[in-house]
Order: structure tokens, then C-alpha cells, then sequence
């Protein structure tokens, strides 16, 4: 317990200043791909003429790569440290980058799905690696605050995908029904879909040679020495990890959340476009504006939780995404746009105070419970084809959009009664501070 004279602790750990700058940076590196997938989405149903639930497989191999590899994650950072696993993460992002380019020459869906995955594989060892990593890197009180920071940054990431993929892959080129049977009929429609593909791979191998660079640079920062299983006086197991009820149900909550952010980005060009009838390039334009309130939504909520707990500010943002969501779904049309829009703000919290909150008090458990909740990602392949398969059934994307409503009905219970902390916390032991 501290004094009331007790001088306050610094938020991020005395002489990590430049490390936590490091991997913050990588909170935006690695929004780009997650965010660049609502692009390809609607390119991928153009260039090889999808249906919206054939086009949801890209989220499904996407977040199946984190739900595959988030353990195996944990236990190799268990066993080498952080900076080992980040490298590692690094570099399977590179090479998965890298092979878009000879998916786009092939021209084949398939090769495209494997490349998403292999860098996906590398984005589990980015998430579990950072985000477990900042939410230690202090005092376990300001873990939530030091994790939205962190987090703060992923949303300019997001952004500078979305602009990528509506400048550099989205051509402008939308035809008309008559259109295409001209240009079959004059043999020249293949080519054209051929040349909407290839549109996708130069970005990619620009976004690899950064993602090298970085690399290099966190293989050369410095980074708390013995805080692998053998510096630990205990080590984290499953089983122990049962024991913590708010840590299980925040894997539940961040099922359901990364469901409704995934599915609710994915399809949002395409709600657009059937609400308002506004083009590909404008619709995408709106979609870099909802991930700018997204951002706005993340450094507010840093500063909001200096005054207000992050459960309590959590629950009222999602009651404002219940009410927000169901006007997007009764109302379709410009108010349903802007409501949809708006619910990009109040969902810029979730992420990471789910996960604070689900690893708060874990001690030595806090890289494998992390590395849990990272695998709970595999909402967004879940629910972003669920979402697909209603639109397609219903012909309404609106509609589709009950999946992000009973997300956030779960989350709200989260906050106020399933993220109250149980069993025998370790509030002061974690694998960085135990070390100072």
C-alpha cells in the first residue's frame, strides 16, 4: 500500500524510455495489414468476382494465423525473452509481405490467404509480445493507461492503411453490368481483372522492407536482462490460469469485441456503398474518417481514465455502441452511416483494457493469459463471414450488423461484473518489475 507522500511511480519503467517507444511503434506497424484487409475485401470481391461470404475468408485466414500461433508465441518469449519473440514476429511479417507480390503475378485467391496467414503468424508474436510487454513495463496500477497509449498509436497505423489501399490499390474503375458483357464480349475483361490484381502487391513489398528495418532496430534496443522463465521464481502455467475467472471471461469479451471491430471495418465500404450509392474511393475515404475517430476515441480515453475507471468508461462506451449499432441496423441510409461511424470511437478502447483488465494480477501467468487473449482474435474470422452470409441471405448489410450488437452487449457485462479481479492476484510480481 502506498503512503500518501509517497512519490508517484513513472508510467513506463525508468530506463525504457526508448524501448517503449520502439515497440509502440509497432502497434502502428502492425495495424497496417489488419486495417489493409478491409481494402482487399473489396478489391478481392472485384478482381476475382466474390460473393461477401467468399470474401470474408481473407479475415478468417487472417486471424486464423493468431489463433494458430499466439501460444506457440508465448512459450517461445517464455523461453528466449521479448525481444526474441518481437524479432521473431518481425520477420514472418516480412516474409508474408513479401510473397503478395508473387500472389498478385499468379493471380490465384488461394496464394493470397496464404500469404495473409504467414503474416498473420507473425502479428501474433507482435500482439502477444507488445501488448503483454506494455501493460508490465510499470506499475501494475497505471497498466491500463500505459496500454491505451501504447494502443493510442495503432489507430494512425490503421488510417495510413486505409489511405494506402484506397490510393494505390483501389483503381477508380467500377464497371457497370453492361460494361463488363462489353468488354467480355470484346475479350478484354480478363485483362482488366488481371490488372486489378496486381494492383495489390507493390504496397506490400514496400511495407516488408519497413517492417525489416524495424527489425533491425529492436534486435539493437535494450531490453530487461533475465526476464525469461529462468530469471522468474515462478513460471505460468494453464492451469493456474483457470483460476482467474476475470481473465477467462475477458477472453470471451475479446472474442466478441475483435468480432464486431473486424466485421464492422470489413463491411463498412460495402455499407456505405448499398446505404448512400457513393463510390469505392469515397466510401473508403469514410472509412480512413471512422479509423481517425478511432484514434480520437484512444488518446481521449488515456487521458478520461486518470479520472474515471477503465471498466466504468468501458461499460458507458458500450451502451453507446448498443444504441449506436441499433440505429445503424432500423435506420439504414446517411443515419445509419454516421451512426455505424460513430461507433469506431467508442470501441477504441475495448482492446486494450479488455486485455489490462483480463491480465491484471496474473504475475508469472501474464505472457501465456496474454498470449490467450491474443488468441481470441479468431473472432474476427469468425464473425466477419457470419456477417458476409447474412448480408448475402438477407440482401442488407445492415442487417448484418446484429453481430456487432450482441458484442457489445457481452463486453457491457465485462465491465461492470465479469472483469472484477479474482483468485490470488499477484498485485505486485510481473516478469519486467520483479527485476528492479
Amino acid at each position: 500500500m502506498k503512503l500518501k507522500n509517497e512519490p508517484k511511480s513513472p508510467l513506463i519503467e525508468r530506463g525504457y524510455l526508448l524501448t517503449f517507444i520502439l515497440v509502440t511503434a509497432l502497434f502502428f506497424l502492425w495495424a497496417m495489414p489488419n486495417n489493409l484487409n478491409d481494402i482487399l475485401i473489396a478489391q478481392f470481391m472485384k478482381s476475382f468476382e466474390l460473393s461477401r461470404l467468399q470474401a470474408g475468408l481473407v479475415q478468417s485466414a487472417f486471424y486464423m494465423g493468431y489463433f494458430l500461433l499466439a501460444i506457440p508465441a508465448a512459450l517461445v518469449m517464455e523461453r528466449f525473452g521479448y525481444k526474441i519473440g518481437l524479432v521473431t514476429g518481425l520477420l514472418f511479417f516480412a516474409v508474408g509481405s513479401f510473397l503478395f507480390y508473387p500472389a498478385a503475378i499468379s493471380g490465384k485467391y488461394s496464394f493470397f490467404l496464404e500469404s495473409l496467414f504467414i503474416i498473420a503468424c507473425g502479428l501474433a508474436f507482435l500482439e502477444t509480445g507488445a501488448n503483454s510487454f506494455i501493460s508490465v513495463l510499470g506499475d501494475p496500477a497505471t497498466s491500463e493507461r500505459r496500454l491505451n497509449l501504447a494502443q493510442a498509436f495503432n489507430p494512425i497505423g490503421s488510417m495510413v492503411g486505409v489511405v494506402v489501399g484506397t490510393i494505390f490499390i483501389f483503381s477508380g474503375k467500377e464497371l457497370s453490368g453492361e460494361q463488363i458483357e462489353t468488354m467480355k464480349m470484346a475479350g478484354t475483361y480478363q485483362a482488366y481483372l488481371k490488372e486489378e490484381t496486381l494492383r495489390v502487391g507493390p504496397p506490400y513489398i514496400v511495407i516488408g522492407c519497413v517492417v525489416l528495418l524495424i527489425a533491425f532496430l529492436i534486435m539493437r534496443a535494450k531490453f530487461p536482462k533475465n526476464e525469461t522463465k529462468s530469471g522468474q521464481p515462478e513460471s505460468g502455467s494453464f492451469r493456474k490460469l483457470l483460476k482467474y475467472p476475470h481473465w477467462y471471461k475477458g477472453v470471451i469479451a475479446q472474442f466478441f469485441y475483435v468480432g464486431a471491430q473486424v466485421g464492422t471495418w470489413s463491411f463498412f465500404i460495402q455499407y456505405v456503398k448499398d446505404n448512400t450509392g457513393l463510390s469505392e474511393k469515397f466510401a473508403g475515404g469514410m472509412l480512413t474518417g471512422t479509423l481517425a475517430a478511432f484514434m480520437v476515441g484512444r488518446f481521449s480515453a488515456t487521458f478520461l481514465m486518470k479520472y474515471m475507471k477503465p471498466g466504468n468508461l468501458m461499460g458507458l462506451y458500450s451502451i453507446a455502441n448498443i444504441v449506436l449499432v441499433g440505429i445503424g441496423i432500423l435506420f439504414p441510409g446517411w443515419i445509419g452511416v454516421w451512426s455505424v461511424f460513430l461507433t469506431s470511437f467508442f470501441m477504441s478502447l475495448m482492446f486494450p483494457t479488455i486485455f489490462a483488465l483480463g491480465v491484471k494480477g496474473l504475475g508469472p501467468n501474464t505472457k501465456l493469459g496474454g498470449s490467450v487473449i491474443i488468441m481470441a482474435i479468431i473472432g474476427g474470422a469468425v464473425w466477419t463471414p457470419i456477417m458476409g452470409l447474412i448480408a448475402d441471405k438477407t440482401s442488407s448489410m445492415a442487417m448484418a450488423m446484429i453481430v456487432p450488437l450482441i458484442s457489445y452487449l457481452f463486453i457491457l457485462y465485462y465491465s461492470y461484473i465479469g472483469s472484477k479481479p479474482s483468485g490470488e492476484l499477484h498485485e505486485g510480481a510481473h516478469p519486467v518489475s520483479v527485476l528492479h
